[in-house]
């Protein structure tokens, strides 16, 4: 397939791109700089521009463009850059792909486009499926509106799958990153009552997914998350197994909520129990089942 991809210097972008050509793709990456390459195609999604021959004769788009959640306070600055890189990625590349959508419709485009467990809100310890309605907070709002985004490509005939990412866990991830420093100083333990769940998926798995639904029969949301979602108490506590130290310091959860307001209540003292339904259905074969599997090939020296 020929496929291009935003966002490609990102975490999973950047691990996801050499695993596409290894598959014997050929890759497009989507850049706001100069191109430096062949393979680099400028675009301007801030101004909703693109070069309508750039995604003309592409099979695929794998959207993963987006300002990174960071853990810091939603200042209301924060939250548009937040909203505005989404919804001006996605609107861009599906009107682009929508323009340039072939008239058989036997063999649609398709657009996989990046969303997030957030979506839910907090959903406490019930499990959480794909059917589920959205939650309330912005995050869950951000992600309704992310999502749909995407309609000018559906309605044009792209098969379109919204990707609905957990906790990604790989050598790079900022959570492993942060939370494996605090981990080995002797300094972690549960955050808030720690009852909350986690969804997680490991950076081989969420990459993985992703290549699988290239060609998986498969639209509309996708939780890619790990088949055994667990709580922040269960998640910290395996995180410190990995790195042999305790977890013995929890952080008490109105310390959490006043040092990073909305982002704390909504992002790490809230959860969700979200289970990866439509992939299993569609039979994808998990890398990494277990998230001490997971954690081991995140720490892992390179």
């Amino acid at each position: 397939m020929k496929v291009a991809v935003t966002g490609s210097s990102g975490l999973i972008g950047s691990r996801l791109v050499p695993a596409l050509r290894a598959d014997g793709h050929e890759v497009l990456r989507l850049v706001r700089r100069t191109p430096r390459t062949a393979d680099e195609h400028r675009w301007d999604p801030q101004h909703r521009r693109i070069d309508p021959a750039v995604l003309a004769d592409v099979d695929a788009v794998v959207n993963l463009a987006g300002t990174p959640i960071r853990p810091r306070p939603f200042t209301a600055g924060y939250k548009e850059q937040l909203r505005a890189s989404r919804l001006d990625s996605t609107a861009t590349v599906s009107e682009a792909l929508a323009a340039a959508a072939p008239a058989d419709p036997a063999r649609p485009r398709v657009l996989l486009s990046a969303s997030a467990v957030g979506y839910y809100g907090d959903t406490g310890d019930r499990p959480v499926q794909e059917d589920a309605p959205a939650g309330s907070d912005f995050l869950a709002r951000l992600c309704a509106e992310w999502e749909a985004a995407t309609r000018p490509a559906e309605d044009a005939g792209v098969r379109v799958a919204h990707l609905r990412t957990g906790l990604v866990v790989g050598p790079d991830a900022m959570l492993v990153r942060i939370l494996g420093l605090v981990f080995k100083a002797g300094l972690g333990g549960r955050m808030g009552s720690g009852r909350q769940y986690w969804p997680w998926i490991s950076l081989d798995d969420e990459v993985g997914a992703i290549r699988f639904l290239l060609t998986a029969d498969v639209s509309g949301p996708v939780n890619l998350t790990g088949p055994e979602p667990v709580t922040n108490a269960e998640f910290v506590r395996r995180l410190a197994a990995a790195v042999h130290r305790p977890a013995v310091l929890p952080v008490p959860g109105p310390v959490l909520a006043l040092a990073l307001g909305e982002f704390g209540r909504s992002s790490v003292l809230a959860g969700q129990r979200a289970l990866p339904a439509v992939l299993e259905r569609a039979g994808y074969r998990w890398t990494h089942r277990d998230l001490d599997e997971a954690f081991r090939a995140a720490l892992q020296p390179a």
